[in-house]
């Protein structure tokens, strides 16, 4: 069984077939659990975070309806699996998943081989497959729950840094031109990230758009200036100011050529069982320049 945060709560069975989860206070203890996914959280935590101060009359019989709810609907789509996935352990309970069984954990491990990947190129393919799982905004259906906002924040600001390791990379291996103009929406919704404006005035240089690179800057600057009362920092000044001058490093490296294509046909597989005819076939061709071969293939 697998189970998505990133985006709104979603669970699908092994097969991949969406599992209905009923009833909004089952589905928040999911979502808590999932937070907390391979680590126990305990009773009275969950009861405040799915009750607050409007406690029903019995919260811990309450909070054991729901358990046993949220155990029968993962059982009823994959019988013999879902329920041992809801485990009671003092002082509360645990969602027992493997951390690949989460998508937050797939998006991890994705981003953990990228950053350990020299060549630029596949480097930034990892952080897209990474940043391909996310469906929306982090449980979007529990944005305005007061348990879940610590997590939505932190990968949220997870998700950018990444978007901005892949744009780094990309950098690297020549893509500035398709960049410059993909980063242009993304530094609209977040004008103050330095790291990511950093990326934009590069791939803007490269791509011989010095003009709209020094113009980004200036907004970045009145921007920090007039929200923050912040001058940009020491080293997208540096960058900045080696624009100004055209800096011959700041050229990066050269945009990769498309391979080309050959007139060769696809190279087969290797002829089995049929010495008898390559001898003939050889015997020929050493008595004449041409020998005409029909059949498959």
């Amino acid at each position: 069984m697998r189970f998505g945060v990133l985006g709104p709560l979603a669970v699908w069975t092994s097969e991949g077939r969406p599992v209905r989860v009923p009833e909004v206070k089952v589905r928040s203890l999911l979502a808590d659990l999932l937070i907390h996914a391979g680590r126990v959280v305990p009773a009275d935590r969950l009861i405040d975070d799915l009750w607050g101060e409007a406690l029903p009359a019995n919260p811990a019989g309450a909070l054991q309806t729901r358990v046993s709810q949220l155990r029968r609907a993962l059982e009823d789509a994959e019988p013999g699996v879902g329920r041992a996935l809801v485990v009671s352990r003092t002082p509360g309970y645990v969602l027992q998943v493997a951390p690949d069984a989460v998508d937050t954990g797939r998006f991890l491990e994705l981003t953990a081989r990228a950053r350990s990947t020299a060549e630029p190129r596949a480097r930034a393919a990892l952080f897209a497959d990474a940043l391909a799982l996310w469906r929306g905004e982090v449980l979007a259906d529990f944005a305005d729950e007061e348990f879940a906002r610590p997590e939505i924040s932190r990968l949220t600001e997870l998700r950018l840094t990444v978007l901005e390791e892949q744009a780094e990379a990309r950098l690297e291996s020549g893509d500035h031109a398709l960049l410059a103009d993909e980063l242009g929406d993304l530094v609209a919704r977040h004008p103050l990230r330095e790291r990511l404006r950093a990326a934009q005035l590069r791939a803007l240089y490269r791509a011989g758009r010095q003009s709209e690179a020094l113009e980004s800057y200036g907004v970045l600057r009145a921007q920090l200036a007039d929200e923050l009362g912040l001058d940009p920092g020491p080293e997208l000044v540096a960058l900045y100011e080696s624009i100004l001058r055209q800096d011959a490093e700041l050229a990066g490296p050269p945009v990769p050529a498309p391979a080309a294509a050959g007139n060769l046909p696809a190279a087969l597989g290797e002829l089995v069982g049929r010495e008898s005819a390559v001898a003939e076939v050889g015997q020929l061709l050493a008595e004449g320049r041409l020998v005409t071969l029909t059949g498959p293939g």
